[in-house]
């Protein structure tokens, strides 16, 4: 199992996975309220001789260096008082000067819902997300989703890339994101989850009788038929899902904590529908479902029921972009997660 966040976790180098949702690196700021950013560098013997924007991100570590090129072409970042291009080789004693006011990113429609905020201070939240709440907008969900309740909750949001989320869950899954509150954060908590030192810990209803826990390490692809589907195929990205048993229903369904390494869009669905044991009401990856033998016209009604994948991200941990702190957050399961679990107790033992 990876272990849970240090505060001296290590790069390692990781590609940017499908559930994460900055572009590039986000770049920071270092106030949640400022709206404009007057910093000056000089350049010394470490950074000499460096591209500008390699110096630049040296220099003014709390911006990624995507950010700050892009300020370079804009000239809201100079050198010696002139615009350059980003390629331009640093001298000693050259001095970088960045002005820029921040600008909305996007220009989503705040709206105003509820939202179960399990955490907030000035850099960060963490959202308890419910079933059937997209996260970000998209082809068909323009509005009414997370991002446009968060605009709503914090205008200031709408200075940051995609609002301040740096990560995502399905629709129907419900539990733990955590959302910045300023580019500092984001960027910050975007690095996180590019070395794998984010913990994010997920239970699981699966079908069938899964013996024992272990790990999935096969790569995950588009299908090549259906463009909306995911799927174990070679020449996809690097996945590896942790899973353990926590308990038995009969022979029908396990109840499982699964653990994340890489974060690939549907990355658990997929793998364990891969392995033959598909999450409960999943009406994408698990189109064989049998029901238990014995059960009466009631029972079975109740069972089909639950029509979202029983997934829900339950433990969410990370290092505090700005304190430093190790945060640990925990959600219950929701009312129809536990219900379902107390039908099949009831039937199943």
């Amino acid at each position: 199992m990876i272990p849970e966040p240090t505060a001296n976790a290590d790069p390692t180098g990781a590609t940017i996975d499908d559930d994460l949702l900055w572009e590039h690196d986000p770049a920071s700021a270092p106030t949640n309220s400022a709206q404009t950013v007057a910093l000056t560098a000089s350049i010394d013997h470490s950074t000499i001789g460096l591209r500008l924007d390699q110096a630049a991100a040296e220099l003014f570590s709390d911006y990624s260096r995507e950010k700050l090129k892009s300020w370079v072409n804009t000239g809201d970042l100079t050198l010696n008082g002139a615009s350059v291009k980003p390629k331009h080789r640093c001298q000693l004693g050259d001095v970088l000067a960045l002005n820029v006011t921040l600008q909305a990113e996007h220009s989503y429609a705040a709206e105003a819902m509820p939202l179960d905020i399990v955490f907030e201070d000035s850099s960060i939240m963490v959202i308890n997300k419910p079933a059937g709440l997209v996260v970000h907008p998209g082809a068909g969900n323009h509005t009414g989703t997370l991002l446009n309740g968060l605009l709503a909750h914090a205008p200031e949001l709408q200075l940051l890339p995609r609002a301040g989320l740096v990560h995502r869950i399905d629709k129907d899954t419900t539990g733990l994101l955590v959302v910045a509150k300023t580019l500092t954060a984001q960027h910050a908590l975007a690095k996180q989850l590019l070395n794998k030192s984010v913990y994010r810990v997920y239970t699981a209803l699966v079908q069938g009788r899964v013996i024992a826990g272990g790990t999935i390490n096969a790569p995950i692809n588009r299908h090549s038929h259906d463009r909306t589907k995911m799927c174990v195929r070679d020449g996809g990205r690097d996945a590896i899902t942790h899973y353990r048993v926590l308990k038995h229903y009969g022979d029908d369904y396990t109840l499982l904590q699964v653990q994340l390494e890489t974060g690939r869009t549907h990355q658990i669905r997929v793998h364990m529908a891969h392995k033959g044991f598909a999450l409960l009401g999943d009406s994408v990856y698990n189109t064989r479902a049998k029901l238990p033998k014995g059960l009466d016209t009631a029972d079975i009604k109740q069972l089909q029921s639950f029509k979202r994948q029983a997934l829900h991200a339950t433990t969410l941990g990370f290092i505090h972009p700005v304190s430093g702190d190790n945060m640990v957050f925990d959600a219950p399961l929701p009312a129809d997660f536990v219900n379902i679990q107390q039908l099949l107790t009831r039937l199943l033992g």
